[in-house]
């Protein structure tokens, strides 16, 4: 008994099974190795497509090439380059991205905030319509939609897109008014009462006290909105064919692409069946994504902090 309440013995067993101050051995080891297989089910497919993008010919046809390859190719990237057409639908991709991300995302917070704060007539309604718009699969009003489209004269022009993200009815708009209207009626209302004391509209109370306290709401929407613009294949293809070409959509015919610009007798067959070419043009699409996530990361943890305001 008395080896059991040694110093020493204490000391060790806290090291390793820790304490009510500090965490032990076992459990951080456990804990991390928990959190890398983890992280690796989510990476390996990331990790496969980069890997492979870079091999030349023989690492892929070298069964014992798998993680490592011998040399550090780069053939694949600049074929993909140019059956991407990289610098002319990045371009488009951003602009049909970005530009209806950042029009959904001040149309949704300025809905949101209206829902929240204010008191009308038919916002029961109004909130009955919102979830329609949400729990209604878009594939069931997209012909109906495209007609509309097609009698507006917008198909293949970027308003196809622009237009339904100013009325609030870009893609999942409805997730956005939610999220800012769970984030504005979460706000103590001392604060707007305090600002109309002082003679502030409520023009003025939006943007110097809701807008910025709400910083969080709005960089999550805009790169979820982004994400999900960038990623959107079946209506873009739909609304923007004959327009504007971005890179999902070519790469969505990427096999077509490649053939029509190295046509046969130009390269051999394994370069035609190549799937490191690809590989290294679908890690080209997203590219843009990840260093979007890569930026914008620390705004979103720093804006947390600076905008963080404590409920009554």
């Amino acid at each position: 008994m008395q080896i059991l309440h040694h110093p020493l013995v204490e000391r060790v067993r806290d090291f390793l099974f820790g304490n009510r101050v500090h965490r032990g051995l076992t459990f951080n080891v456990a804990l991390y190795a928990l959190l890398i297989a983890i992280g690796f089910v989510y990476l390996q497919p990331l990790l496969f497509m980069f890997i492979t993008s870079i091999k030349n010919s023989s690492d892929l046809l070298n069964p014992m090439v798998q993680w490592v390859p011998t040399e550090l190719y780069l053939g694949n990237y600049i074929k993909g380059f140019r059956v991407l057409d990289y610098p002319n639908t990045l371009m488009a991709s951003i602009a049909m991205s970005v530009i209806p991300s950042l029009i959904q995302t001040a149309v949704a917070s300025v809905v949101g905030y209206g829902l929240a704060r204010y008191r009308f007539r038919g916002k029961s309604l109004v909130f009955l319509l919102l979830l329609a718009t949400f729990l209604i699969p878009p594939q069931n009003t997209v012909i109906p939609q495209m007609l509309t489209y097609r009698d507006l004269r917008l198909l293949g022009s970027p308003l196809a897109l622009i237009l339904p993200a100013l009325l609030g009815q870009g893609y999942r708009s409805a997730i956005f008014i939610l999220i800012f209207y769970q984030t504005y009626a979460s706000f103590p209302k001392v604060l707007e009462e305090s600002a109309r004391l002082d003679g502030a509209s409520d023009l003025r109370i939006f943007f110097t006290i809701a807008v910025p306290s709400a910083l969080p709401a709005y960089i999550v929407s805009f790169i979820f909105s982004t994400v999900w613009y960038w990623n959107e294949t079946f209506f873009t293809v739909i609304f923007l064919e004959g327009g504007v070409t971005t890179l999902p959509m070519q790469l969505s015919k990427f096999t077509q692409a490649y053939e029509n610009l190295y046509p046969p007798g130009t390269v051999n067959i394994f370069d035609r069946l190549n799937e490191a070419i690809k590989m290294s043009g679908t890690f080209l699409n997203i590219l843009p994504l990840l260093v979007m996530y890569f930026v914008l990361q620390r705004w979103f943890v720093e804006s947390v902090e600076m905008t963080g305001i404590t409920g009554e």
